[in-house]
């Protein structure tokens, strides 16, 4: 309208706008005919409204701060009975406003007191990385089943398609430690029977013999106990490239 009023055509102000002609027409000729109470939306047909902002906000304080008596979390029946709405209003409601309460996500809070001083060491050597050294994240995943098929595995033919017996045979349980070169992400790993600071040791000697000599080494790593022994801390001592770095307590 402010362009109307200014003297410029329809089409100009179509054209400044990027708008429709048709619709600086319909919302020109509604300003002269009601004036500024032109310019406002007309009712749209249908149902009036018969959820208020007060019922919304009652379902969703419900669902965060009350649990249903013997359940874990509210579903949209149990809800809808307890508010004496319907069950598609509440997925609705629920879909505008995300609670999710049948989901749950594990989050530690870290007690560490040093936690501000390990986070920065941690990100800041993911991020900007001591030139002539190597940053490599460390983890170990044990009790790994060492599984085999109890018959050969029969190779594809023509038409065929490999083919394994549905059985296998359990040859116990091994242990991964793993190294991940995070610029580039080479990965370098070691099998061990055990979980102890004697297979660890050996896997910093399989790290000292494949990284060349040159480089520093820095390993982020868990706080678990085989990390600080004693052998571990003489061996760190005999090799002063490698540079451990604890991640907080309760952090990933």
């Amino acid at each position: 309208m402010l362009e109307c009023v200014d003297g410029r055509s329809i089409m100009e102000v179509s054209r400044r706008l990027g708008g429709a002609p048709d619709t600086v027409r319909t919302w020109r000729r509604r300003f002269l005919d009601r004036g500024l109470d032109g310019l406002c939306d007309e009712p749209r047909p249908g149902v009036p409204r018969k959820i208020t902002d007060a019922d919304v906000g009652r379902v969703i304080v419900k669902t965060l701060e009350e649990t249903p008596a013997g359940a874990t979390h509210w579903s949209t029946r149990s809800m809808a009975a307890a508010t004496g709405m319907s069950q598609s209003a509440i997925s609705r409601i629920w879909r505008a406003f995300a609670p999710a309460p049948h989901r749950t996500q594990t989050s530690p809070l870290s007690t560490d007191p040093l936690f501000i001083d390990k986070v920065r060491d941690v990100v800041g050597l993911y991020l900007d990385p001591p030139e002539k050294a190597l940053v490599l994240c460390v983890d170990e995943k044990s009790r790994i089943q060492a599984l085999d098929r109890s018959q050969p595995v029969l190779p594809m033919m023509p038409g065929i398609p490999e083919r394994r017996s549905h059985d296998y045979v359990r040859a116990g349980t091994t242990t991964l430690f793993a190294a991940l070169e995070v610029a580039t992400g080479k990965v370098i790993g070691s099998l061990h029977r055990r979980h102890r600071a004697i297979e660890f040791k050996k896997f910093l000697a399989k790290l000292h013999k494949e990284v060349p000599a040159g480089l520093d080494v820095h390993l982020i790593l868990d706080n678990y106990a085989t990390h600080k022994t004693p052998d571990v801390k003489k061996w760190l001592l005999a090799h002063p490239r490698f540079h451990l770095h604890f991640t907080s307590t309760s952090a990933s």
